[in-house]
């Protein structure tokens, strides 16, 4: 089928690039994982999660074409990484991009993925968001079973202090990639659009801002981390 709003295209478009950014970081995140010596259930779940993202770029590309797009995906290679950060040891790395990547970023995606689900009824993306929002919840407990089982290590304290660092900076990464609603007008979608599982940016900010008080905060607070503070401490970059 075709003729789809041009909107729809490009962002079927832009979920390919993502889910091919999200599996070079889940194979770079698993590689420091073996490097560090992490258990065998920890990498071969770091693995599947690339295979499942390359699975969700390959079902957002055949939504693409569905809804009429002929372009090929645009990967900037330098988006395709987390720099290690060779001052620092190697289990800091792993935290930043766990926590980052992981506890907020596929914390977050689950209820966004259902929202996207509950308004789609074009085949091809309908089948597309119930496969992704099923992995995604297998994602989402990868990053708080890898942060418990950092924290629970001989490095457990100062890990523990890293992300209370860190989690601002985190925070308001979350809010400009998400959140566009925090800085700008409500802008509504088509009938047509939301058919093809778009929804308007100001709904990805009321869904950011209950995944903190539904999860990020209880997550994090039961581990010792003031998600809270952090939140109100984030400044957009």
């Amino acid at each position: 089928m075709s003729g789809a709003p041009e909107r729809a295209q490009a962002e079927w478009l832009r979920r390919v690039e993502a889910e091919y950014r999200s599996s070079a970081i889940a194979q770079h995140l698993t590689l420091w994982l073996t490097q560090a010596g992490a258990s065998p259930d920890l990498l071969h779940a770091g693995l599947r999660i690339a295979a499942d993202e390359l699975d969700h770029a390959e079902l957002s590309m055949a939504v693409y074409r569905a809804a009429g797009g002929t372009s090929t995906p645009q990967l900037a290679r330098e988006s395709l990484e987390h720099p290690r950060r060779t001052r620092d040891p190697l289990e800091w790395d792993i935290v930043r991009v766990g926590v980052d990547v992981f506890c907020l970023g596929e914390t977050v995606a689950v209820p966004l993925f259902r929202y996207l689900r509950e308004g789609c009824e074009q085949p091809e993306a309908r089948a597309a968001l119930q496969r992704i929002l099923r992995d995604e919840v297998r994602h989402r407990d990868f990053g708080w079973t890898l942060l418990d089982a950092m924290l629970d290590g001989p490095l457990g304290a100062e890990l523990r202090a890293l992300v209370g660092r860190e989690l601002p900076g985190c925070f308001a990464r979350v809010r400009a990639s998400y959140a566009p609603g925090f800085a700008a007008a409500l802008t509504e979608v088509s009938d047509d659009d939301r058919r093809w599982g778009l929804m308007p940016p100001a709904r990805y900010a009321e869904v950011v801002t209950r995944t903190l008080a539904r999860d990020w905060v209880p997550r994090f607070r039961a581990r010792g981390i003031d998600a809270r503070a952090a939140w109100e401490g984030a400044a957009t970059p």
